[in-house]
């Protein structure tokens, strides 16, 4: 059955959302971007979203399809800040900033991921073990960091230098240390560790549509999937272990993550697979990407 999840957030806000835009709180500022999944017409008003805004992202390309554009910002708004999560015992600081492509470094909706992971790891450790996690195409570090709060031996895997840069000041504001940072392609990367005979007891896997490597490698979704799948199938616990994936393309459902992901690793254990959302002040629901993950304990 496919599940709606979205997570409890208190320094996250999806105000309003309507006419390809969204209006979010991340901590004490307020953004506008652009949000091709709301089809919708906006609740509040022009002027309203101009008196909220602390920072606008405007597109140099007419294409609803280019996220490339600039921020237009009040005197008030900085150029980096922080918004926090808690869940039990874990504490995350994430430092925020506005990005050429529309990105302020960190996806809310993904909270609800951490909060899975830090449980599953938990679990894992009643035997006395520490989990090894990996982290693929892990950008800021959310899930890395979730991962480490709960005590995994976490190694985090992107092919942007500066993007790694950022994810270890996230681990030092949360209080944390002792990740392994990885500038590399991610594929590259898993194919190695399959040849070395590695296994890891949990896999995280945020995949772009598309991307480059470090060394300006190739990465397309509909044609690289399968042979990541593959290979993760290879490197994660037979016995014990869990996985995420997270898709973000329009048009690429829970369903089919759940197919590949069977097809991968054949005994997948407990299944869980939807899409993550956040539901604005007036009631609409934006959905923000699919999930599918499993647990073998």
């Amino acid at each position: 059955m496919t599940q709606l999840l979205t997570p409890t957030f208190p320094d996250y806000e999806l105000i309003d959302s309507g006419d390809f835009e969204k209006l979010e709180r991340f901590g004490a500022y307020i953004t506008r971007r652009p949000e091709p999944q709301a089809i919708w017409h906006k609740s509040l008003s022009e002027n309203k979203w101009r008196e909220l805004a602390h920072a606008s992202f405007m597109r140099t390309s007419s294409s609803k399809s280019d996220e490339r554009g600039e921020w237009q910002r009040k005197a008030e708004m900085p150029d980096r800040w922080t918004m926090e999560y808690r869940y039990k015992k874990m504490h995350l600081t994430m430092r925020l900033g506005l990005t050429s492509f529309k990105h302020v470094g960190i996806f809310p909706e993904q909270a609800a991921n951490w909060n899975f992971i830090y449980d599953r790891i938990e679990a894992l450790k009643a035997d006395g073990s520490t989990p090894k996690v990996l982290n693929l195409f892990a950008y800021t570090g959310g899930a890395t960091l979730a991962a480490r709060a709960a005590g995994a031996d976490v190694t985090h895997v992107d092919s942007v230098k500066q993007v790694v840069t950022w994810s270890r000041e996230n681990m030092e504001r949360s209080g944390l240390e002792g990740v392994r940072w990885i500038v590399e392609d991610a594929l590259k990367f898993v194919n190695r560790e399959v040849r070395r005979g590695n296994r890891y007891d949990g896999i995280i896997l945020d995949p772009p549509a598309y991307g480059r490597g470090a060394n300006g490698e190739k990465w397309v979704l509909e044609e690289n999937i399968g042979e990541m799948l593959e290979c993760c199938a290879k490197l994660l616990n037979l016995e014990k272990g869990f996985l995420v994936l997270n898709l973000y393309s329009m048009g690429l459902s829970a369903l089919l993550s759940r197919t590949a992901l069977r097809q991968a690793f054949g005994n997948t254990g407990k299944e869980e697979a939807g899409e993550l959302y956040f539901c604005d002040r007036n009631g609409k629901e934006l959905p923000l990407g699919t999930f599918c993950r499993f647990s073998r304990l």
